[in-house]
């Protein structure tokens, strides 16, 4: 699997092709809106906000049967037919029906235009937070090449989605897909995936937040001047944002990465706390620092809600004050209990800006922990392009090793010491295998 940004995805020259898509009859029921949804959101319609994960196809199905089976895989999760909305009480999310036409062609605006730019004019139209879906299955369809297999492309805006719920698409897809072919009901062997909503409502539910952790996320912001962390080194001006500059980094092999586990496993820890170990030695170095970084977490507290679509990412703070890998281990741990509380009722009265010009986000991903991908299918999980004003670096672990991929603002200070810092990281973590 490969993590990038749909300016730089392997994408083959090619007709696009998407499913329309629209809805039907007035809208139903409200659901409930989680913290992060209402975040998201609140910063209003626009380009940009999407994710997408992008696969060769390796069924011969017909245009009319992938269409069948991804109306089945809409139907079956409940968060890909809501809706937001403003009404006069403010932000509303109701239930809707999905409908699907036929497939469009999206033609190029010029010969020079590639398939990678109108798969991004595609996406940055339909797949916005207000979109009526906001969600959109795309094929790129090869004109030549040694693989003629066409590209599917699953997206939809970050509201109702996250890196989890696109492999869950994957997996629903392409069993709905082979049901189809094979003359059955699409689907009909796939365990009920309970709806995003119900997930929201159960953290309403919730028992009172306990004081220690209301009490930790004060000395957190505290500590960031009433704001969440910031990158520990000069990012130049970022005032506002800016285009941004994408990274990735190889990081380690599969035999490197598999060394890396016995190193953890000999001390005790896990790779993670290993990794971030190495992180945290390089950050202090450079910065004179602790690495003190958002880390988002995932709320799929119980196995009932691993085959469900939504968003199911909330933000924790890492707090490496101890860059040993025991002390990593304490700093996860602390991480992991606070994500574990609803964020509404500790940050949602705040009115101050919590996410600072130059926020410094750290993401952990191992993907061999997720839906099981079948081999061939050439994956790649792919974000919008965005202009960011922050700092955000995603680790990707997988069964070909450890890869790096960061986000950061094109300023020259900003290419100078996220470059450092980056290199730094990549060295310690080589070096820790030898």
């Amino acid at each position: 699997m490969r993590l990038t940004n749909v300016a730089h995805m392997r994408l083959p020259p090619g007709r696009v092709t998407s499913l329309s898509t629209g809805l039907a009859g007035l809208p139903g029921a409200a659901v409930p809106i989680s913290y992060d949804q209402r975040l998201h959101t609140s910063a209003g319609d626009r380009d940009g906000s999407w994710m997408a994960l992008a696969f060769r196809l390796d069924l011969d199905a017909t245009p009319g049967q992938l269409a069948d089976a991804w109306s089945a895989v809409v139907t079956r999760h409940g968060t890909l037919h809501t809706t937001f909305s403003h009404e006069r009480g403010g932000l509303a999310l109701h239930e809707t029906e999905v409908v699907h036409g036929d497939w469009v062609d999206h033609p190029r605006a010029d010969p020079s235009e590639s398939s990678r730019d109108v798969l991004r004019r595609v996406l940055d139209a339909a797949c916005r937070p207000f979109g009526a879906p906001s969600h959109r299955l795309c094929v790129v369809v090869p004109e030549s090449g040694a693989d003629l297999r066409p590209v599917v492309v699953i997206a939809g805006d970050h509201s109702h989605l996250d890196m989890w719920s696109l492999l869950v698409l994957l997996r629903d897809l392409r069993t709905c897909l082979v049901d189809i072919v094979d003359g059955r009901s699409p689907g009909a062997e796939l365990a009920a995936a309970p709806p995003f909503a119900a997930h929201t409502h159960l953290l309403e539910q919730q028992d009172s937040t306990p004081d220690w952790v209301a009490a930790r996320w004060a000395e957190v912001l505290a500590d960031g001047g009433g704001s969440l962390p910031t990158f520990p080194l000069p990012l130049g001006d970022v005032s506002a944002p800016r285009a941004e500059v994408v990274e990735v980094r190889d990081v380690l092999d599969r035999s490197q990465l598999e060394a890396l586990e016995k190193r953890a496993a000999d001390h005790g820890a896990r790779l993670t706390a290993v990794a971030i170990s190495e992180v945290a030695a390089a950050t202090t170095e450079l910065s004179g620092r602790p690495l003190r970084a958002v880390f988002p977490v995932h709320s799929r507290d119980d196995p009932s809600w691993y085959g469900s679509v939504g968003w199911f990412i909330t933000n924790s703070v890492l707090d490496c004050t101890d860059p040993s890998p025991v002390g990593c281990t304490a700093a996860l741990r602390e991480s992991m209990k606070l994500g574990a509380h609803p964020l509404a009722p500790i940050l949602g009265h705040l009115d101050r800006e919590l996410s600072p010009p130059g926020m410094f986000a750290l993401s952990w991903l191992d993907t061999r922990r997720l839906p099981e991908v079948p081999p061939g299918l050439e994956v790649q999980w792919v974000s919008a392009v965005t202009r960011p004003d922050g700092v955000m670096a995603w680790f990707l672990a997988g069964d070909d090793g450890l890869h790096l991929r960061c986000r950061y603002p094109d300023t020259p200070e900003a290419r100078e010491n996220v470059g450092r810092w980056l290199d730094a990281v990549v060295g310690r973590l080589v070096g820790a295998v030898g």
